[in-house]
């Protein structure tokens, strides 16, 4: 059984027992998250949506919240003495996938 969840404007295809990252969603580890913009669930017979499945949702557990490797961005203009050197790190949630229902 597998489903595709929406957060974060992002798709996730999610099956039980499945390790994710998510966008940072703010809870603290151990909590709950129920996700409810379920686009898809496969349970042996496909139920598809429009825009989501009604009744049908995903929990999970939040096993920690942290940030992702450095990206570096550099900038530079050729001839012309003009560099920057810039990085980011993207906050993110890991959740583990406890129950699909729906």
């Amino acid at each position: 059984m597998y489903a595709i969840i929406a957060t974060g404007g992002k798709q996730y295809t999610v099956a039980e027992g499945d390790e994710i990252f998510v966008e940072k969603l703010g809870l603290n580890e151990g909590d709950s998250v129920t996700f409810d913009q379920v686009l898809l669930v496969n349970d042996g017979k496909v139920k598809v949506g429009t825009p989501t499945v009604a009744g049908a949702t995903v929990t999970g557990t939040v096993l920690k919240e942290g940030r992702a490797k450095k990206v570096v961005v550099y900038k530079y203009k050729a001839k012309k003495g003009y560099h920057k050197k810039n990085g980011h790190r993207q906050p993110y949630t890991k959740v583990k996938i406890d129950k699909i229902t729906g």
